[in-house]
């Protein structure tokens, strides 16, 4: 899975410049502008829930010592709560939305690198919002299923750091798998589109590590993280489906 993880991030290299080449930026305007009010959005609760909750979960310490060394740590907590699961709801959200306009992308990018202007499977404007929505809200509860119980390692001294690490994988995981659905839509179904990735999970996190790694970057990342993560995504989805089918063939 290390070589597939390494192979997913190598897929940002050139994003920017191939984006360039083939004119894709036209196709950017709309999700771009998504990505910046559901940024916005999530900030904005985030900063006005945080204090809240944290003073909520001070409350289970019942006694006086110690009190706002636990209040402190929880507020810390709380917050770490409030940005993984804006982190979630953002990254679902705009590739769910953002599905009508990165398809194209995605479709273009697989004429150049294949030479093969055909089109397999040609979706509307509807399909494709409806496909990104179902398997977004599909990898949202699957997230959040996993995610709840790290969260909760966060109250465990020393394993805190380790999971950590293991939120973020999990966060990268699921960008790279919605990223990478973008491609497979017009190759796969619902199902067959999930066993793809599964089998390839190395790529999926590879991908998501540079999106989770550009959202750090302040208000650069949100513009820049659709356009170079859906790239590569294409660019390494496309390499996996053109050595699946040389496999078959032999």
């Amino acid at each position: 899975m290390l070589k597939n993880t390494i192979k997913g991030l190598e897929g940002y290299a050139g994003a920017y410049g191939l984006i360039t080449k083939l004119k894709l930026w036209k196709y950017f305007g709309v999700p771009i502008l998504i990505s910046f009010v559901i940024a916005a959005l999530i900030a904005v609760a985030a900063y006005g829930w945080s204090d809240n909750l944290g003073a909520y979960m001070a409350k289970i310490w019942v006694w006086d010592f110690g009190k706002d060394t636990f209040t402190s740590i929880v507020n810390f907590v709380a917050g770490i709560i409030i940005l993984a699961l804006g982190l979630i709801l953002y990254k679902h959200i705009i590739m769910a939305l953002s599905a009508p306009f990165m398809s194209p992308v995605s479709e273009k990018i697989e004429a150049y690198l294949t030479g093969n202007t055909y089109s397999p499977r040609k979706g509307t404007f509807n399909s494709q919002l409806m496909r990104g929505i179902r398997i977004n809200f599909r990898n949202l509860g699957m997230e959040l299923l996993l995610t709840l119980p790290i969260l909760l390692l966060k109250f465990v001294p020393v394993v805190n750091i380790f999971s950590t690490f293991l939120l973020f994988l999990v966060q990268a995981y699921y960008a790279g798998f919605g990223n990478m659905d973008y491609t497979l839509e017009r190759h796969y179904n619902y199902q067959n589109s999930l066993q793809f990735v599964r089998q390839r999970r190395g790529l999926a996190i590879g991908n998501g590590i540079g999106f989770m790694l550009l959202l750090l970057i302040p208000v650069v990342g949100v513009i820049l993280v659709l356009p170079l993560s859906v790239t590569a995504a294409s660019k390494v989805t496309v390499d996996a489906l053109q050595a699946e089918k040389s496999t078959d063939v032999v």
